[in-house]
């Protein structure tokens, strides 16, 4: 599914090939490499499985990971 999208550093997007939130960390072509919005271990996206999320739920997500990590959840 071809895209406009051109993912940046401190983007946070939704990864639909795994179903997961992160931020772009940096570009490895043809990969784009994502970190959990709690912290973790990044993974390698394709460009084109990628779009942008939008600012509220970014934060929503951000406060989520940090309550996690709060109570104890998340390392």
């Amino acid at each position: 599914m071809p895209t406009d999208y051109e993912p940046r550093i401190g983007d946070t997007v939704q990864d639909r090939a795994v179903g997961k939130t992160g931020k772009v960390m940096g570009f490895l072509r043809p990969y784009v490499q994502l970190r959990p919005i709690g912290g973790g271990v990044e993974w390698d996206a394709r460009p084109e499985d990628l779009t942008p999320v939008p600012v509220a739920q970014a934060l929503s997500e951000g406060v989520s990971a940090a309550n996690a990590r709060s109570r104890g959840e998340l390392a």
